[in-house]
Formats: structure tokens, C-alpha cells, sequence
């Protein structure tokens, strides 16, 4: 099987082409934080209860720095409170897309869930969605030379509509442009506009397209008190 065609079975996705517009439900207009810290003390107790309480910090201080500042803090914090694991000993199950509160309250995440609590955090600080992309790529393991290939998720930062992006990763913590990250090779993206496919015209995919994993991460954050 494919790298490509194993991303498209991690994503859940139903119909992958150049016809997908991702629907509604992806701009949050805030969090309730006093529900998100209800829900962390009767799922995850103190540990939990601390995470989302240290979120909350985090977003009260950054939203008035300068963008760049937003950036490193909210990659730092994820990078440096979050431990890496596999789905399967976090969840029992072999692939699960966490929200922020999940991952902060487990302690826990894999690539997705790392990607997924940056980008949501972002929002929430104002960054606008079209700078922001979940990326999925081919990551040589070891360096660009490696034969070591595995699927991984990214979030990149576009300061301009053409501009090259910066990375936000969990690999490599430094945020660097994508041209200092030979080693990842990019198969498609994703934010609130839409999809990008590699190698097709960089604009926005129309049509229909369901990624029912994100759906399910968008519905659970809606529940928490993420809008």
C-alpha cells in the first residue's frame, strides 16, 4: 500500500480529489473555558485540570504579541508539556484524533494530535485560518537521506498567501521555513478554505469532501467548549 493511500486510510477519508470543500464548523469563535476545565476535572482529575489551566495562561498572554511571538509560544508549549505515543497506547485503538483537551488532559498525543491543539490554538489566538494548514507528509526518519519513510502531520504558517511556510512540528521543535526541512515531503493540506493536493495547482479544492476524523475532532470540541 501507498503512503498515500495509508494517509487517506488514517484520515478516514471517503473521497479524496480535486472536488472538496472541508464545510463549515472550522473558524472558532472562542472557548468557554470554564466548561473545558468542568470537563478536564471529571475526566482527567488534577494532572488534567492543571493542563487546561496552564492553556488558559498561555492564551490570555500571547493574544496581544506579535504573531510571530504566538507562534513559538503555542509550538513550544505543545512540544514541551505534550509526551509523544502511539494511538494504540494512549487510546486502545490504532488511530485517534484528539482535541486539545484530550491531548492536554492524557498528556499524551501523536503527530496529529500535536498539529490539530497548534492549530486550534492559533485560532483561538486570532491567527487567521488562511495561514494555517494541517499538512500531512512523507517524513524520512533520520534525515532527508533516510530510507526510513513513515506518514506524518505537520501544521505550516503561511505570513502570505505565496509565501513559503514555516513548520510547526513535533520532529523537529525549531520553527524553520519549509525549505530547512528537506526530510518532509509534502502529499496534501488542509484548513477552513479548503484542500491542497501536491503537485496540483496551489489553490483550494471545491466540491464535496468528508474527512470524517476531523469532523469527529470538530463535533468533541464543540462538546468540551470550543466553538
Amino acid at each position: 500500500m501507498t503512503i498515500y493511500r495509508q494517509l487517506c486510510g488514517k484520515l478516514g477519508l471517503r473521497r479524496l480529489c480535486c472536488a472538496g470543500a472541508l464545510g463549515a464548523g472550522l473558524a472558532f469563535a472562542g472557548a468557554d473555558m470554564d466548561r473545558l476545565l468542568a470537563v478536564a476535572v471529571q475526566r482527567y482529575g488534577a494532572s488534567g485540570t492543571a493542563a487546561v489551566s496552564a492553556w488558559r495562561d498561555l492564551l490570555a498572554q500571547a493574544g496581544a504579541q506579535p504573531e510571530a511571538i504566538r507562534l513559538k509560544r503555542v509550538n513550544d508549549f505543545f512540544n514541551r508539556r505534550i509526551h509523544f505515543s502511539e494511538d494504540e497506547a494512549i487510546w486502545g485503538k490504532p488511530d485517534h484524533w484528539a482535541t486539545p483537551l484530550e491531548t492536554l488532559g492524557r498528556g499524551q498525543g501523536d503527530c496529529e494530535d500535536f498539529a490539530i491543539a497548534k492549530y486550534v490554538t492559533l485560532k483561538l489566538l486570532g491567527v487567521p485560518a488562511e495561514k494555517l494548514r494541517l499538512t500531512y507528509v512523507k517524513a524520512r526518519i533520520g534525515g532527508p537521506q533516510s530510507s526510513v519513510v513513515q506518514a506524518h502531520m505537520v501544521l505550516s504558517y503561511y505570513p502570505e498567501p505565496e509565501a513559503e511556510p514555516l513548520v510547526l512540528d513535533n520532529l523537529v521543535t525549531e520553527l524553520r521555513p519549509a525549505s530547512r526541512r528537506p526530510d518532509l515531503t509534502t502529499v496534501f493540506s488542509f484548513n477552513a478554505e479548503g484542500l491542497w493536493v501536491s503537485g496540483a495547482t496551489a489553490r483550494p479544492a471545491s466540491g464535496t469532501l468528508r474527512l470524517s476524523k476531523w469532523q469527529s475532532v470538530l463535533a468533541r470540541m464543540r462538546e468540551e467548549g470550543i466553538e
